[in-house]
C-alpha cells in the first residue's frame, strides 16, 4: 500500500527532477543544491509502499457500484465466469449487505442484528411447520427450542457470511409451506374437480417454487428443497411405502394429480441448475488443496475413505456440538489414508445408524396404531388439528386413493369422509426428517464436484431442521410408548436439560464471536495452523508486533508451507524494517505459491529499496507475467499486479526512461480491478508526459487523477506545476493553496508552494514557507534540504545554515548535503567549520570538481586571514 507521503515524495522527486543544478556564484565561494533522486530519498524513509491504492472489499455492497452488478458477480464480488470464482452466485444475500451497507455503512450492529432477526422468522417458521407433523403441544415447542438454541447455528448467525444460509432456510420452509398448502388444496385422483379451487391450488405450488428459487438466490443449497417436496408429498401426504411410491413414479399406479405435481417439482429443479450452471460458465469452481485436501489426494482410496467419513464429522456436530471451529480446512480433519483407522468405525456406525432409520422409514406404519398426541378432535365428522392437520389416507395402504382432505384454517374439507388419524405416522415421519438431513447436505459432499471446504458448521443449518424434527418425533414416539407418569415426566425433564445444555453451549460460543481474538483463540485447539495465523493478524492491528510475530511462527510451526502466513510474517517484519527477514519470508512465499502477485509486489519493493533495480524489475515483470486463471483471490491478484506495474513504471520513471515508464503504465491501466483507485497511476502518467515535455497529455492526466480522486495532494502539487509553467500562475496558486487547505500539516505543500512563490520573485513568503516546511517535516531529507536552498535564495542565510545542519544530520554519508553545508558556512564566514564539512564531503566523493574548487577558493581566504587550514592533508593536498 503506498502511503500518501510517498506520494508526496514522488511529486518532489517530480518537482526537484524538473530543476537543473543551480549553480550560485559570488566572490568569495560556489553553493551548488544538488537535486535528491526519489530512490534514494526512499531508502531513509520509516514506511515503504506497497501498492498504488489498497485494494477494496467487495465493490458489490457500495453505491457507487450499480446494483446489477450483483447478478453477474459471486458472493465475494469476482466476475462469476472468472477462472478464479468460488462459483457462490447469491445476489439476493448480496442484496441485503448492500441494504446493510447503504442504511449504516460497516458498523457490524446492523449486520448482526438482521441476521439475528432472520434467525428468529426461521425458527418461527419451523415451529408453525413441526406442528401438524407432531401435533402441537410439547413436541413442536421441544423442536422449534433445539433448533433455536442449537450451538452449530452460532457461526451463521454470529458470523455475517453465515446470513447466507439463514436467508436460504427462511425460503427453505416457505417453500414447505406452500407446498403443504398446495397439497391440502390438490384435487384428488377419483375425478372430483372444483374449479374454485384450481387456482388457489396452483398458486401455492407457483409460490413454492419461487420460494424455492429465492432460497437458492440466497445459497445454492436452498435447491434441494424441491427434492425435499417430493419427499414430503410421497411420504408424509401420500404415505406410502416404498414399493408404492416406487409404483406411482414408474406409472404403474396412476394418481395424475400428484405425478403433476411432481413433474412441476422436477421441471423447475432443472430450469433452475441449467440456468445456474449457465450463469457460472458451465464450469465448477476451482479451490487450493489447503481448503479441501482430501480432493487433491491422488490415492483413490484415501479420496474414497475421507469423504464417506465427513459426512460422520458433520452428524457428530449435530450430535455433540462440544468442538466447534471458526475454520476445518486444512489438516483440522485427518485424511483417513487406510481402512486401518480407527475413524473408520465412526464411519460405519454413522452408515449403520443412518441405513437403519431409512429402512425404519420406507417399511411404513405397521399397524393401525393412531399416533394423535391426544390433540385430535372431530368437528363435523371431520378430524382436524389445531385447524391445519393432516389427514390420512386409507389405513391398509392398499388404495389408489389420493391426497389426503385436510381442513384448512378450521373449515369443513373438501369431501366428507370418516375421521381418519391427523398425524403422520412416526415412520413417514422419521423418512422426511432424513431427507431434510441428508438432501440439502448433498452439495458438501464432494459427490458431484468438489467443494472449497473441509467441514463448514453454517452449511448444517439447513440439515439442522431435519435433526431437530427427528429429535423431537423420536422424543414423542417415545413418550407415547412409556406407561408410567414418572418414565414421562423424566423424559420431559431429559428434553429440557437437553435444550438448556444447548442453550448454555451456544451463549458459550457467542463469547467466541463476540471478538476476532476470542475466536481465534478458540479454535487453536482444532485448526492450530489458520488459528495462529489469524490471531497474528488481529494482534498485528492491535499493535502488538511482538506477539503477532510469535502467533505466525506458531501457525508455521504447525504447517511450514501456508503462503499467506509466510507473507503476512514478511509483511510484520517489513514493517519493523527487518527487511532481509522479510526478503526471505517473501521468497519462501513465493515458493509455496508461485501466483501470490503481493509477495513478488513486496519483495520487488525491499529490492529496489535496497538499490538492487534490476532485480527489482524482473521481479515485477515476473509478477505482471502470471496467469490470471484459477486464482484464489483474483481482485486481490489484478490490485498487487497493477501496483507491480506502478512501481516498475516508477522505477523506470526516475531512471529517465519516460517512454518506457508511459508503456508499462498504459499496461497497468489496463490490468487494474475496477475497485482498484487509480489516482496515483494517472498522476505518475502526467509526471511522464511532463518529462517529456508533453504538456497538454500532461495536464490530461493530472485532471484524470483528481477526477479519481479530487482531495489527492500529489496531484494539485504535480498540475499546480505545470498551470505555473505554462503561465497560468493564478491557477496554479490555487492549487497550491488547495493542497495545503486539503492537509495542513504537511510540509511537502508548503515547501512546493514556496518554490512555486520563489520563481515569481515573493522571497519573504518563500522563505515563511520554507520554514514551515522544514518544521513540519523535519525528519524528511529531500524537504529540509529544499527549504534550506529556499531560504538561501532569499538571502536567509542564517535560517538557511540551520536547515543545512538538519540535513547533514540526516543524511550524514551524502556529499551533496556536506558540501552545501559547508557552503553556506563558508558564505556566512564560518570558515573552520566550512572546511572540515568540506573535507568530510570529499572522503566520501574524491573527485567532485565543485566541492574542490570551493575548498581552494576557502583555503585562500583562510591563508590571507591567517588562519590555520588543514590543507597538508597529503592525497587531499595532492587532489586539490
Amino acid at each position: 500500500m503506498i502511503t500518501e507521503l510517498a506520494c508526496s515524495a514522488a511529486a518532489v522527486g517530480l518537482y526537484l527532477n524538473t530543476l537543473d543544478a543551480d549553480f550560485c556564484y559570488d566572490d568569495r565561494v560556489l553553493i551548488i543544491c544538488v537535486p535528491v533522486p526519489l530512490a534514494q530519498s526512499q531508502q531513509h524513509r520509516r514506511h515503504v509502499y506497497f501498492s498504488a491504492e489498497p485494494s477494496r472489499p467487495n465493490q458489490d455492497l457500495v453505491p457507487e457500484t450499480p446494483w446489477t452488478n450483483i447478478l453477474y458477480d459471486d458472493f465475494w464480488g469476482t466476475l462469476l465466469t472468472h477462472s478464479g470464482s468460488h462459483k457462490s452466485f447469491r445476489p439476493l444475500c448480496t442484496l441485503s449487505f448492500r441494504l446493510n451497507y447503504a442504511l449504516h455503512g460497516l458498523r457490524p450492529w446492523g449486520y448482526h442484528l438482521l441476521n439475528v432477526i432472520l434467525h428468529g422468522l426461521v425458527t418461527a417458521l419451523f415451529t408453525a411447520f413441526s406442528r401438524p407433523l407432531l401435533g402441537g403441544g410439547p413436541w413442536s415447542l421441544l423442536a422449534g427450542l433445539l433448533f433455536a438454541s442449537h450451538p452449530i447455528h452460532t457461526e451463521a448467525v454470529a458470523g455475517v457470511v453465515g446470513r447466507a444460509d439463514v436467508g436460504a432456510a427462511l425460503f427453505f420452509l416457505l417453500s414447505l409451506l406452500c407446498y403443504m398448502r398446495h397439497c391440502g388444496l390438490r384435487r384428488d385422483p377419483a375425478g372430483t374437480f372444483q374449479s374454485s379451487l384450481v387456482a388457489r391450488c396452483w398458486g401455492w405450488m407457483l409460490g413454492s417454487l419461487w420460494c424455492a428459487a429465492a432460497s437458492m438466490l440466497w445459497k445454492e443449497q436452498g435447491v434441494t428443497v424441491l427434492a425435499v417436496l417430493a419427499v414430503c408429498d410421497l411420504f408424509v401426504f401420500q404415505r406410502l411405502r416404498f414399493r408404492q411410491a416406487l409404483l406411482l413414479l414408474l406409472g404403474k399406479k396412476k394418481n395424475t394429480s400428484v405425478l403433476l405435481s411432481l413433474a412441476a417439482l422436477a421441471s423447475w429443479g432443472v430450469i433452475l441448475l441449467s440456468a445456474r450452471l449457465y450463469w457460472m460458465g458451465n464450469k465448477p469452481p476451482n479451490f487450493s488443496n489447503s481448503d479441501n485436501p482430501a480432493a487433491d489426494s491422488p490415492h483413490f482410496l484415501t479420496r474414497t475413505l475421507t469423504f464417506l467419513h465427513l459426512p460422520a464429522a458433520n452428524a457428530w456436530l449435530l450430535l455433540c456440538p462440544d468442538r466447534l471451529s471458526f475454520d476445518w480446512s486444512m489438516d483440522a480433519v485427518p485424511l483417513v489414508r487406510s481402512l486401518a483407522d480407527w475413524r473408520n468405525l465412526h464411519t460405519v456406525a454413522f452408515y449403520g445408524g443412518f441405513i437403519l432409520l431409512a429402512l425404519f422409514g420406507l417399511r411404513g406404519p405397521a399397524s393401525k396404531a393412531k399416533e394423535t398426541n391426544g390433540k385430535a378432535f372431530v368437528a363435523n365428522g371431520k378430524s382436524i388439528t389445531n385447524g391445519n392437520g393432516y389427514h390420512a389416507p386409507d389405513t391398509n395402504h392398499n388404495t389408489d386413493q389420493g391426497p389426503p382432505k385436510t381442513t384448512m384454517n378450521g373449515s369443513a374439507g373438501l369431501h366428507h369422509c370418516p375421521p381418519r388419524t391427523s398425524l403422520p405416522p412416526t415412520e413417514n415421519l422419521v423418512l422426511f426428517s432424513l431427507g431434510i438431513m441428508s438432501l440439502p447436505f448433498i452439495p458438501a459432499t464432494n459427490l458431484f464436484f468438489y467443494v472449497g471446504f473441509v467441514i463448514a458448521e453454517r452449511v448444517l443449518y439447513i440439515p439442522s431442521i431435519g435433526f431437530c424434527l427427528l429429535v423431537a418425533a423420536g422424543a414423542r414416539t417415545l413418550y407415547v410408548r412409556l406407561r408410567t407418569r414418572g418414565y414421562k415426566a423424566l423424559l420431559l425433564c431429559l428434553c429440557a436439560g437437553l435444550v438448556l445444555l444447548n442453550g448454555l453451549r451456544t451463549v458459550q460460543r457467542n463469547r467466541d464471536w463476540s471478538n476476532e481474538e476470542n475466536l481465534y483463540k478458540s479454535g487453536i485447539s482444532v485448526n492450530p495452523a489458520k488459528a495462529w495465523g489469524n490471531l497474528g493478524n488481529v494482534l498485528k492491528n492491535q499493535g502488538k508486533m511482538a506477539e503477532a510475530e510469535k502467533a505466525y511462527r506458531n501457525a508455521l510451526r504447525h504447517r511450514g508451507n501456508m503462503a499467506d502466513m509466510l507473507y503476512n510474517l514478511g509483511l510484520l517484519l517489513q514493517e519493523n524494517e527487518r527487511f532481509s527477514e522479510a526478503l526471505h519470508y517473501y521468497k519462501l512465499a513465493i515458493g509455496s505459491r508461485p501466483t501470490l502477485a503481493s509477495a513478488y509486489l513486496n519483495t520487488g519493493i525491499i529490492l529496489m529499496n535496497q538499490g538492487n533495480l534490476e532485480e527489482a524489475k524482473r521481479t515485477f515483470l515476473t509478477c505482471a507475467d502470471i496467469p490470471d486463471e484459477n486464482l484464489k483471490d483474483p481482485h486481490a491478484h489484478k490490485s498487487s499486479v497493477t501496483s507491480c506495474l506502478y512501481n516498475l513504471g516508477k522505477l523506470l520513471h526516475e531512471q529517465g526512461q519516460q517512454e518506457e515508464a508511459l508503456s508499462i503504465y498504459k499496461e497497468a491501466v489496463q490490468k487494474m480491478p475496477r475497485q482498484f483507485a487509480p489516482h496515483s497511476l494517472f498522476n505518475m502518467m502526467g509526471e511522464a508526459h511532463m518529462r517529456l515535455n508533453r504538456l497538454e497529455e500532461a495536464g490530461h492526466w493530472y485532471r484524470e487523477s483528481l477526477r479519481a480522486k479530487p482531495d489527492h495532494i500529489p496531484a494539485h502539487l504535480t498540475y499546480g506545476k505545470l498551470l505555473s509553467i505554462i503561465g497560468q500562475k493564478t491557477e496554479a496558486e490555487k492549487y497550491y493553496l488547495r493542497a495545503i487547505q486539503l492537509d495542513p500539516t504537511k510540509g511537502n505543500c508548503y515547501m512546493h508552494y514556496g518554490q512555486f512563490l520563489l520563481e515569481q520573485s515573493r522571497l519573504g513568503e518563500a522563505a515563511e514557507m520554507a520554514e514551515r516546511a522544514a518544521e513540519l517535516d523535519s525528519s524528511e531529507f529531500d524537504v529540509v534540504f529544499s527549504a534550506a536552498h529556499m531560504l538561501r535564495q532569499a538571502s536567509l542565510n542564517e535560517a538557511a545554515e540551520r536547515q543545512y545542519e538538519r540535513a547533514a544530520s540526516l543524511r550524514p554519508d551524502y556529499p551533496a548535503a556536506l558540501m552545501n553545508l559547508g557552503a553556506i558556512l563558508h558564505l556566512n564566514g564560518k570558515l573552520p567549520e566550512a572546511e572540515t564539512n568540506y573535507l568530510r564531503a570529499l572522503q566520501l566523493k574524491p573527485d567532485d570538481v565543485i566541492t574542490q574548487s570551493n575548498l581552494r577558493k576557502l583555503w585562500n581566504i583562510m591563508e590571507r586571514q591567517g588562519l590555520r587550514t588543514r590543507q597538508g592533508l597529503g592525497a587531499q593536498r595532492s587532489d586539490l
